[in-house]
């Protein structure tokens, strides 16, 4: 298995890798270059079975169920991504962390794009650890205090009507998370905000609620905390839901991209007490200016 870092802060390419025929000491390796780079890119993989897919996945533990999307009906595990030129809307096409709404959101997606536009689709990450080490001690020592309102109705109803999915009388999930949270494997903290399930931050008016999500949404999207991944037939994207951000570029309309994601079930987000917090290591200590 090679490794190689994309950027300083976040994202790996893995190769010489067979995801269908890992044994346990080359899965413990790639565990290990998840935690340490939160989102890894494999090229040169055939197309998985959904059978082999979420065999994979649930290597890393029990798969999470999407509160809304459509799935494969011989493997209900599998979240069917699909556009094209008759679709409402193209699923990640804004920046986000999967099913924050949930009380337990997912651990990681990973993600295999089978179908391609020629050009176009790229899919943005960014990591949350820059984004929290990189904020003032004052900032965040007072972020380190709040909790926010992740709710997913404004983003669920009527979102997959097109593909069959009927949510009329759906409940739709909503959670309190901390507005920064602890990663139980590098116990480093990353914010927990985002701008697409995040709607207001508990004990704050709405203006004081409002001015300070805009300003943490603005400084996530730093282009220093991101990598940007482009595309290629059957590449997979295995990101950690806990410590980033993703968006997936919308910007190849008419044509097509399809393809199969799974989510593997994570904890309720929590954030550990001062002495078991870990430091950002050296290389990944960022500029503090804003």
């Amino acid at each position: 298995m090679k490794i190689q870092p994309l950027t300083p802060v976040i994202g790996a390419e893995i190769s010489d890798l067979d995801l269908c025929n890992l044994n346990d000491e080359s899965f413990n390796d790639l565990r290990d270059a998840f935690t340490k780079h939160s989102v890894l890119f494999f090229r040169d993989q055939p197309a998985m079975s959904p059978i082999d897919q979420v065999a994979f996945a649930k290597r890393f533990g029990p798969l999470h169920t999407h509160p809304a999307a459509p799935t494969l009906a011989e493997q209900e595990e599998v979240f069917v991504i699909h556009a094209h030129k008759d679709s409402k809307v193209a699923n990640g096409n804004g920046w986000h962390t999967d099913v924050s709404c949930d009380e337990e959101p997912p651990l990681a997606t990973m993600l295999q794009l089978h179908l391609l536009p020629d050009a176009g689709g790229d899919t943005l990450f960014a990591s949350m650890y820059a984004a929290f080490e990189t904020l003032s001690e004052t900032m965040q020592n007072f972020l380190l205090t709040l909790e926010a309102h992740h709710e997913s109705e404004h983003v669920y109803r009527g979102r997959y009507s097109d593909r069959g999915v009927e949510d009329a009388a759906k409940i739709y999930p909503r959670a309190l998370h901390p507005v920064v949270r602890t990663h139980p494997d590098s116990k480093r903290r990353a914010l927990y905000v985002n701008p697409s399930f995040t709607t207001r931050i508990e004990g704050l008016a709405k203006q004081e609620s409002n001015a300070l999500l805009a300003m943490l949404y603005q400084h996530q999207q730093r282009p220093e905390f991101q990598v940007r991944f482009n595309w290629s037939p059957n590449a997979i994207a295995l990101w950690d839901n806990r410590c980033t951000h993703h968006f997936a570029m919308w910007d190849y309309w008419p044509a097509e991209r399809k393809g199969h994601r799974v989510t593997i079930k994570g904890e309720r987000p929590y954030l550990a007490p001062p002495e078991e917090m870990a430091a950002a290591p050296a290389h990944l200590r960022l500029s503090r200016q804003l």
